[in-house]
């Protein structure tokens, strides 16, 4: 079982900053993705992929948020950290951290969210 654990939410006006944290743990394989997907205001909204890094340092962005955000990992190679510049209203959301175990069997685990609201 893994346990993920996000924080870093919050308010802020259009062209602000926020920087989100998801710490891991639990059992956590050699090969693994970690990510930030996000889901916006409105019961039919999908949740999406906002920016994905693998263990190796491998990113993946949306186009929506590419040259804005950054995602990175801590030297413990358990935390996740996505760096979010020029914020804008439709990046309102919750985001969610995720972790995929990648190996034999995979498993996949999402943090229970945190709300960035960004005003105009």
């Amino acid at each position: 079982q893994v346990q993920l654990v996000e924080s870093g939410g919050g308010l802020v006006q259009a062209g602000g900053s926020l920087r989100l944290s998801c710490a891991a743990s639990g059992t956590i394989f050699s090969i693994n993705v970690m990510g930030w997907y996000r889901q916006a205001p409105g019961k039919q909204r999908e949740r999406e992929l906002v920016a994905t890094i693998t263990n190796g340092g491998r990113t993946n962005y949306a186009d929506s948020v590419k040259g804005r955000f950054t995602i990175s990992r801590g030297n413990a190679r358990n935390t996740v950290y996505l760096q979010m510049n020029s914020l804008k209203p439709e990046d309102t959301a919750v985001y969610y951290c995720n972790l995929k175990n990648l190996g034999l069997v995979s498993s996949d685990y999402w943090g229970q969210g945190t709300q960035v609201t960004v005003s105009s």
